[in-house]
């Protein structure tokens, strides 16, 4: 049997240190067993849209600038080291990182929160391209974008914790 307590350790993370929203779905009685992937996502994913703008916001602000400072200082969730390496993040050349730089900075003074995209599968070259043309958008836009790439990257967090079916 899931208890609350077990529920909220095991998921609070997926939802970049956003515990509120596994706390939520505990608690709006969303959780039954068996817990799959697509049970638990669909769960987390209702609480967060549920969630105001500004804790979504927070939501958007908790998540690490891609190859930025945490990740140079190894300050990274296991889980954003995990994703950011399988990307090659980890291995910029000294021109690219200081265009991810560059860009992160420019990406966050105009929507005042990091760039966020599921970066699994993706080449460190599909995500520059995929910045360099998400920075044209308005706020609102991008603030859904983001939004919907954060519970992308949820349901991948999932797949490593549960099974798709059972």
């Amino acid at each position: 049997m899931v208890t609350r307590n077990n529920f909220i350790s095991t998921f609070g993370g997926v939802f970049e240190h956003s515990p509120f929203i596994a706390e939520r779905a505990f608690e709006a009685g969303a959780i039954s067993e068996p817990l799959t992937v697509s049970s638990v996502h669909a769960a987390l994913a209702e609480q967060f849209r549920k969630a105001s703008e500004a804790e979504r916001l927070r939501v958007l602000r908790a998540h690490p600038d891609l190859a930025g400072r945490l990740a140079v200082a190894g300050e990274l969730t296991e889980e954003s080291r995990r994703e950011q390496s399988g990307a090659g993040l980890d291995r910029l050349s000294p021109e690219q990182f200081a265009r991810f730089t560059e860009i992160n900075s420019a990406y966050t003074e105009k929507f005042g929160f990091p760039f966020i995209i599921a970066v699994t599968g993706l080449t460190k070259e599909d995500i520059l391209a995929a910045f360099e043309t998400r920075i044209d958008n308005d706020r609102e836009t991008e603030f859904a974008t983001a939004c919907a790439q954060v519970e992308k990257i949820a349901r991948i967090r999932l797949g490593h914790l549960l099974p798709e079916n059972v």
